[in-house]
């Protein structure tokens, strides 16, 4: 592809639980793919290509995501028709809520400041399965104060390199929480949700593969009592290497918020 003359800023919503993820991958259903698949249709005579804020998970969710749309060709002259065209060909599951000019010399990736996400869970019996796209269930009993207290921990800068997978050579394992706590969840309801259910909410400029699925893991293990509140403590202060061995499951992950620069 050439080099791109005209960008885009593009905010889309989607439910996650039937992709393997955001980056396309071949063989595998993924959303980068399914919009690059919906462009192609709706403008075959074009090259597009798109560069996301991030890289969601398989199963995991977005209420405000954003990417930059690329092409080589020619300006999109109706952006309004571009959109309605987008959503009337897309899944279901899949929306774009805006879409405007951008920077081609910017890069989306570095200028994303602040990312927030928030992780639906409930605990106790099993839920209605129609939660099963939006909640984590945890059968049993959970000690919630304790994954109160615990979730604040994860707040400041700490060295995540136990609270990820895969790290490549490169990785900056060093991050700065900006937020994290475990609040009673009144913004996110269906007629099927359980009585009491809880968010998770953490905030902070970027975030490494699993990091907030194991650090969930991790207070679910604790409200347990499987781990311990000084052995999370020592998880984020040292450099010795120990194993998380819980990542909690992603249909209860939503990208909430993104702010750039």
């Amino acid at each position: 592809m050439k080099k791109s003359k005209y960008a885009y800023l593009v905010w889309v919503q989607y439910l996650g639980f039937r992709y393997s993820g955001w980056q396309k991958q071949p063989g595998q259903k993924t959303l980068e793919g399914m919009l690059l698949k919906t462009l192609k249709f709706i403008d075959p005579g074009k090259q597009y290509k798109i560069l996301g804020a991030g890289r969601t998970d398989a199963k995991v969710s977005a209420l405000k995501m954003a990417f930059q749309l690329l092409t080589p060709v020619a300006p999109i002259e109706d952006i309004p028709a571009f959109v309605r065209d987008l959503n009337q060909n897309l899944p279901s599951d899949i929306r774009i809520v805006g879409m405007e000019e951008a920077n081609p010399e910017k890069n989306i990736i570095q200028n994303a400041k602040i990312k927030e996400y928030c992780y639906i869970f409930s605990y106790g019996s099993k839920n209605h399965p129609f939660c099963a796209p939006f909640m984590a269930n945890f059968l049993g009993d959970l000690d919630l104060p304790a994954m109160k207290k615990a979730a604040r921990i994860f707040q400041g800068t700490h060295n995540f390199q136990n609270f990820t997978a895969r790290v490549q050579p490169n990785t900056r394992l060093i991050r700065t929480v900006d937020h994290c706590e475990i609040i009673e969840n009144t913004e996110f309801t269906a007629n099927f949700f359980p009585e009491t259910s809880f968010l998770l909410l953490v905030r902070g400029a970027g975030f490494m593969r699993y990091q907030i699925r194991m650090m969930m893991g991790a207070l679910v293990l604790l409200g347990r009592g499987e781990l311990d509140l000084p052995t999370l403590e020592r998880a984020l202060k040292t450099n010795e290497k120990m194993l998380m061995p819980y990542v909690a499951p992603g249909s209860g992950l939503f990208l909430k918020n993104m702010v750039f620069q």
